[in-house]
């Protein structure tokens, strides 16, 4: 019995912190992912630069900018839905701005207008963020059809537009786009699930120890019958 109980206790233990140590380890990493999305705030909402010579993906990715300059002809329809307006389109547009030819995504535009004739672009004042969205599946990311694409692919939009491939995503434009929501960078859109696992973890770690306990109880029981027996 002695051996029974020991082996049991043992691997009730072992299992247990194992589990536990998972927890941990997924609180430590929602302290780290907080501290990284705070740091994205910090930078997605500093005061706006001038847009950089030579923009890099890793280095400007965020980077809080504002530019001036002309929206020219031209866009591309990203498939989207977002709260509280239902399906729609990020619309996608070339924006000329210092002798330069980038993209603009100028937010959200609802299905219902998606036919709907907008007026030429011209002058825009913009603040919004450098962004290179990691927004493709190569398996289930359809190709684009026409002026419809499924997700935003800054290098493929580029070439489509003749722009170079760099990306702001206003929070603010002057004028104002009649019909357009403005879809501004935000954390929100980074995923945190570190204290669902957390809480996973440690309940499996609940949930072992009391198979141990239930366990110890049979072993028990099993002795005490045997004796009376």
């Amino acid at each position: 019995m002695l051996r029974n109980v020991a082996f049991v206790v043992c691997v009730g233990a072992l299992g247990a912190s194992t589990l536990a140590g998972l927890g941990i380890w997924q609180v430590q990493r929602l302290e780290w992912k907080r501290g990284v999305l705070a740091a994205m705030d910090a930078r997605i909402m500093a005061e706006p630069a001038p847009l950089p010579a030579h923009p890099d993906p890793e280095e400007d990715i965020y980077l809080a900018v504002a530019a001036s300059g002309e929206i020219r002809p031209g866009e591309l329809l990203v498939l989207a839905g977002r709260r509280n307006y239902g399906p729609g389109f990020r619309l996608i547009v070339p924006f000329e701005t210092e002798g330069r030819r980038i993209l603009l995504d100028r937010g959200f535009l609802p299905e219902a207008l998606r036919d709907r004739a907008r007026p030429p672009g011209g002058e825009s004042a913009v603040v919004g963020n450098l962004h290179w969205p990691d927004e493709i599946d190569p398996l289930f990311t359809p190709e684009p059809d026409g002026r419809l694409w499924f997700a935003r692919d800054v290098p493929s939009m580029a070439a489509e537009l003749e722009t170079e491939p760099v990306l702001i995503v206003a929070r603010e434009e002057s004028p104002a786009p009649s019909g357009i929501a403005a879809w501004p960078v935000d954390s929100s859109q980074v995923p945190n699930d570190h204290l669902e696992y957390a809480v996973t973890w440690f309940s499996m770690a609940a949930a072992w120890l009391g198979m141990t306990g239930f366990w110890l109880w049979r072993i028990g029981r099993r002795s005490n019958l045997l004796r009376e027996g």
